[in-house]
């Protein structure tokens, strides 16, 4: 059997390779890393994250929460070694990130049914099964060689922010106090409390900084599940504070009542050296950054680890593309998975990737796909970038908005939730996943 080529060794390329490979097909992986490194990555290793170390929420009343637990159902790489490396988060999964990647790295490069071959990937290939999982840093001559694949549709870009991260050590604790939302789960993040009048001056410094050249960047733009904090704070003073500042279910031990607003911080490794400023995903210049930043109390003589930065992101129009196992319509043989492909989020990815792999598999044996239904996570999230109605397309996170309702009345969104997980885990175990 001629080896399926599967381009990218992220967490869609890495977990689709790891799929048909446990299934006794061959894959040969192609990866432009260490060879050729995009602007947002560091480490020559898989599944490198590189916005924050956080796959969210791990709680079945969350969309997020239940996509994952579809995922261990299915064997998935990912979650194998995220579940092996995990820090604690309060109730969200977050991974020492360079254990995590060495752990995929690892087992990628160690399977008997892998080859991996490095160097960037120019041109797609003319024959054979392909499985293209470049993420949304794609090179410039494989993006240009993709658009060709769809002379009459527009590829579509946006772009996409990474938050700063500091070292514990430099955190004033005195100003800050550990503990978890609500004091659900482990009190594992950072609070750094504003007042009014600290908030104020602080916003103020945000919305008139200046920030670094972006070509091609405005406001109007921005996707807004990856907004730049500036970029939210100059919707208006109080966005903030109902966004990543929200200071509800946060007191203050020192006062016992919530702050005028919160900054939390969220450990980003094992050690707890290192914690990155949830939600301050930013394109400032990096010296705004340390001077606008250091306003926050706690942070005011804070080391950067790493800055906030910004970079292109490129997805497809996939609801005119793509069916709903991630094949190029026309083209069965060409498969997207990841962020290309319009889902939103490292575990979504996964989900792509799995799934494709899981199709293709299917296909090789001679056997009929998986159908994941709507109920489930997986299957929202595929039908969801498929659907040839959708006019305005743009990237998703999985929710339970994109799932069936129930058809009956639970009282309370967590109970509501929790029953829509137990059926989709329910619809999963009815399905055939070898």
């Amino acid at each position: 059997m001629e080896p399926v080529i599967v381009i990218g060794a992220g967490l869609a390329g890495s977990e689709a390779a790891w799929q048909l490979a446990r299934r006794g097909i061959p894959v040969e992986l192609r990866e432009m890393k260490p060879e050729k490194m995009t602007p947002a990555h560091h480490s020559p290793s898989f599944g490198e994250l590189v916005c924050s170390n956080s796959l969210r929420s791990d709680q079945l009343e969350n969309a997020v929460g239940l996509l994952k637990e579809e995922l261990r159902r299915c064997g998935s790489l990912i979650m194998a070694c995220a579940d092996a490396h995990r820090v604690e988060a309060g109730g969200a999964l977050a991974v020492d990130r360079e254990a995590f990647a060495a752990a995929i790295t690892e087992q990628i490069r160690n399977h008997p049914n892998i080859t991996v071959k490095e160097g960037e990937v120019t041109e797609i290939p003319r024959e054979g099964q392909v499985i293209i999982a470049t993420g949304p840093l794609t090179s410039e001559p494989l993006s240009q060689a993709i658009g060709g694949l769809f002379p009459d549709s527009k590829y579509l870009n946006f772009f996409d922010a990474a938050a700063p991260l500091v070292t514990f050590e430099s955190v004033d604790m005195d100003s800050a106090w550990f503990a978890s939302r609500y004091d659900r789960g482990t009190p594992d993040y950072v609070n750094c409390p504003l007042s009014q009048e600290e908030y104020e001056a602080f916003w103020q410094a945000l919305t008139t900084a200046q920030e670094a050249e972006v070509h091609g960047f405005e406001d109007s733009g921005v996707f807004e599940g990856c907004m730049p904090v500036e970029v939210m704070a100059r919707r208006g003073v109080d966005t903030l504070r109902y966004g990543p500042l929200k200071p509800v279910g946060l007191k203050d031990p020192k006062t016992g009542k919530e702050p005028y607003a919160v900054v939390q911080l969220r450990r980003d490794n094992a050690q707890g050296s290192i914690y990155n400023i949830v939600g301050f995903q930013t394109h400032l210049r990096w010296p705004e950054q340390k001077r606008v930043f250091s306003m926050i109390p706690a942070l005011k003589n804070a080391q950067y680890v790493r800055y906030g930065v910004m970079h292109r992101n490129t997805f497809l129009d996939s609801p005119r593309l793509l069916d709903r196992y991630y094949r190029v319509r026309g083209q069965e043989r060409l498969m997207f998975a990841g962020q290309i492909t319009g889902v939103e989020g490292y575990v979504e990815s996964t989900a792509s990737g799995c799934l494709a792999a899981m199709e293709l598999a299917r296909r090789l044996s001679g056997r009929d796909p998986v159908n994941f239904p709507r109920e489930t996570a997986i299957g929202a999230m595929a039908l969801y970038i498929s659907d040839e109605s959708v006019v305005n397309f743009q990237p998703m996170n999985v929710n339970f908005g994109l799932i069936p309702q129930l058809g009956y009345r639970v009282k309370g969104k967590r109970n509501k939730n929790a029953e829509i997980s137990k059926r989709a885990l329910e619809k999963l175990g009815e399905l055939d996943l070898t």
